[in-house]
């Protein structure tokens, strides 16, 4: 592509030699002769230090935010927008050929948007999925390794979607990539907020900064669709007046879309959608009051999108699949085993107090804290997993470059005092296996952390450590 193509939409300063550009990379081990480098300087390392070196390997183009005196060099005023702009320029503007539904929040992104991506499917939709556990064009799978993937990969995934004939992208769209432009300009045609509880305060530092991140989802929507129940979903409703706004709520019969006569049980919550005058109801088949408000999220999309109240019932009450989402991955005679990516205060207390309700005998949790993460939330961890647990196993989840050790010992305070009973392993795998093996009968064992992820991160290595594979052969 041309390069004044590729910075359509860019303000720039400096004359451009106009050339046909090969690829667009802020990457410096991807860059190839005739391509465009983006110089983005971020927490460990500034891209306009590799610049020279993008030049020795052939670059044509060098994107900055300041003037480093380099020839090929283009000012523009943020380099991380440009990169975003740039890709999508790059692939012929895809976004612009899909119906983009996009989901933030704390907690129940991964869910939501696999519920609207299947539920769009089965009305006849071909439909992409951009996620946490995978990425998706149809039935085919990709790995992931970001929520929301680097600007090169997330324009590339929705060209292939649009050249696959997708008529939808549902994808879930993380703090990070809003805060660091990842997104360009971007603009869904539907966009959901689900909650805002405490978690990466490491990189943005407070819950306000959090919130301004995740309100700019908001601000390049056509519709948002906003969970009126959380006290942040109440105040970006409030703040974003001007725009078209679709509330949902398991409390408030003022919402557009709403739960009423909820009944939980162990299979799953059932309860009367309703909208306006009309109502379907919904045998949902995942427990829990969290899960109610993921499929609340669910219908507001199916509905906002055009699928008929009956319809949205009907997907709603089939039976749903998501890989480590209270996923029961083994049960005996004597006890159960149940895996859960809840990693936040918000998500071991919603997934506990779920199970909790449908437990013959004891509730065993067991679960750590991230390392190189926000420090703040591990005290309240424990404090959440005692609430509900009858017997806690403290252990570490991905400690990364910290000492797992370090790590559990600001946890403990929490579980010590709280006069449940508890067991400290360090290693993960032996915890597991002191957990089956010191099984009573009844027991429901909940491994909180990892859910879908297949390794642990230990120092910059990743070892395979699938947490389903691991209990299923240790019993066998």
């Amino acid at each position: 592509m041309l390069l004044s193509k590729l910075l359509s939409g860019i303000e720039y300063t400096d004359k451009i030699f106009d050339q046909e550009i090969s690829s667009v990379t802020c990457d410096s081990r991807k860059t190839r002769s005739g391509c465009a480098f983006i110089c983005i300087k971020g927490e460990h390392f500034d891209g306009h230090d590799l610049a020279i070196d993008a030049l020795g390997k052939g670059a044509s183009a060098i994107i900055v935010e300041r003037d480093i005196n380099i020839r090929g060099q283009i000012i523009v005023d943020n380099t991380r927008f440009a990169y975003g702009k740039m890709c999508d320029n790059f692939y012929g503007n895809p976004s612009a050929k899909l119906k983009t539904i996009g989901f933030t929040g704390t907690n129940g992104k991964t869910t939501s948007t696999m519920l609207v991506k299947n539920a769009l499917m089965s009305c006849g939709k071909l439909c992409g999925l951009i996620g946490t556990i995978e990425n998706q064009i149809g039935d085919k799978k990709m790995f992931t390794n970001k929520t929301t993937p680097d600007a090169a990969d997330l324009f590339y995934l929705l060209d292939e979607m649009a050249n696959e004939h997708c008529s939808y992208c549902v994808m879930e769209v993380s703090s990070h990539s809003l805060a660091q432009d990842r997104l360009s300009d971007f603009v869904f045609d539907i966009s959901v907020f689900t909650n805002l509880t405490g978690d990466h305060l490491d990189y943005h530092g407070n819950m306000e900064e959090y919130y301004q991140a995740k309100k700019r989802l908001f601000l390049r929507s056509k519709v948002g669709i906003i969970n009126i129940d959380d006290e942040y979903g109440l105040r970006l409703a409030g703040e974003l007046s001007d725009r078209e706004i679709i509330t949902y709520s398991a409390n408030s019969c003022s919402a557009d879309f709403y739960a009423k006569d909820v009944c939980y049980h162990s299979g799953g919550a059932d309860f009367s959608l309703v909208c306006g005058d009309v109502s379907a109801k919904v045998r949902f088949p995942m427990p829990g009051k969290f899960s109610v408000y993921n499929a609340l999220s669910a219908a507001a999309v199916l509905l906002t999108s055009g699928v008929s109240l009956s319809k949205t019932a009907a997907l709603l009450s089939a039976e749903q699949d998501v890989p480590g989402r209270s996923e029961v991955i083994a049960s005996t005679e004597k006890f159960t085993v149940i895996r859960d990516y809840a990693h936040t205060v918000d998500g071991i207390l919603n997934v506990l107090s779920a199970v909790k309700e449908i437990v013959s005998g004891r509730l065993v949790a067991v679960f750590g804290c991230g390392g190189d993460r926000d420090k703040t939330k591990r005290p309240k961890m424990g404090e959440a997993a005692v609430k509900y647990a009858d017997f806690v196993v403290v252990t570490s989840d991905n400690p990364r470059m910290e000492d797992a050790d370090s790590i559990i010992d600001e946890i403990m305070p929490s579980v010590e005092g709280s006069g449940v009973p508890f067991k400290r392993i360090t290693n993960r795998l032996e915890a597991i296996k002191w957990t089956i093996d010191n099984a009573e009968a009844g027991d429901t064992i909940v491994l909180l952390g990892k859910g879908h992820e297949d390794y642990q991160i230990i120092g910059t290595e990743k070892f395979p450590f699938d947490e389903k594979k691991i209990v299923t052969e240790y019993i066998n």
